[in-house]
């Protein structure tokens, strides 16, 4: 019989997982798994349990909870030859990498694609000897999704990073940053940069309309220095995807980025505090297998 680990934050979305568990395991038992969940208690705690689930040889890992869940599960299995396919059940506030994907919030839903056999296989990224799956950045604004208080983000949701945003636009300050990107180089003052693996990131579903995330390559987006209602106007722009005509927004796809910043700043991974720079990032093509929901069209050719 195949066996299923659920990995989860008991208090992500107002405790969902947590409220919704025996649907869940009763859903993944009739399609044939032998379940069993484990709590999140702390910080590493998810990545401890992802390790684990390795050594027991699970066929299935299901993260549960927002980004930060789902990035601790990925550094705990990234590294060991033995991956087991992956699943998520987006219950924290931004769920980017789930939203890229349409991978849905709503429990009964999200069953249909855990319990079914439809999978992709997808890149993550390599930062030093970190690993995340939907986006690394630095420079301003970056700080805040491991600033923002978890009371706020759960009162306020994706509202609590535009509060604490408009707090900080007084006090926004460039950074020289270089990129070495597949032996090309950018140097410049930037405001703050990220390095894309979905279309999705803070919430905006348009950030890196290029993106793919199976291509092998990283969507590049640097930010570069303007005034505030600048910057405010570009943020507009992000809304329908015109941002990539601003003249300040650059734009380059790569597998490999290096990145150096004169003053000390901190890396963001997954929405994660990551270390500091200088960082080499990486794109691990095809890494892990991950449970998506079907294509519109095999659905439509599945009813006929």
């Amino acid at each position: 019989m195949k066996r299923a680990r659920i990995i989860y934050n008991p208090s992500s979305g107002r405790e969902l997982v947590r409220k919704q568990l025996p649907y869940i395991l009763e859903r993944l038992e009739q399609a044939g798994y032998e379940t069993s969940a484990h709590a999140t208690t702390g910080e590493g705690c998810a990545r401890k349990a992802a390790e684990i689930a390795v050594r027991r040889k699970y066929d299935l890992v299901i993260a549960a909870g927002g980004d930060g869940t789902v990035f601790e599960v990925i550094n705990g299995l990234a590294e060991k030859e033995y991956r087991p396919t992956l699943g998520i059940i987006p219950a924290g506030t931004t769920n980017d990498f789930a939203r890229a994907l349409g991978i849905p919030r709503n429990i009964k839903k999200n069953c249909d694609i855990l319990c079914g056999d439809y999978t992709r296989f997808i890149d993550i990224g390599k930062a030093n000897e970190k690993y995340f799956i939907n986006v690394a950045a630095g420079g301003a604004f970056t700080e805040l999704t491991y600033q923002v208080p978890s009371k706020l983000k759960t009162i306020f949701g994706r509202l609590a990073y535009f509060i604490k945003g408009f707090e900080k636009l007084a006090y926004i300050k460039t950074k020289t940053v270089r990129f070495e990107y597949d032996n090309k180089v950018y140097e410049g003052d930037v405001l703050f940069f990220l390095i894309c693996n979905s279309t999705s990131v803070g919430g905006f579903e348009r950030i890196a309309l290029r993106s793919k995330i199976d291509d092998g390559l990283f969507d590049l987006i640097i930010v570069e220095k303007m005034n505030i209602p600048k910057l405010v106007g570009a943020g507009i722009q992000t809304l329908s995807g015109k941002h990539l005509k601003n003249a300040k927004i650059k734009y380059y796809q790569a597998k490999n980025i290096k990145v150096s910043v004169k003053d000390g700043t901190p890396l963001n991974l997954d929405g994660e505090y990551g270390g500091e720079f200088p960082c080499e990032f990486t794109n691990l093509n095809k890494h892990f297998k991950l449970l998506v929901p079907k294509p519109k069209n095999m659905i439509k050719t599945s009813k006929k």
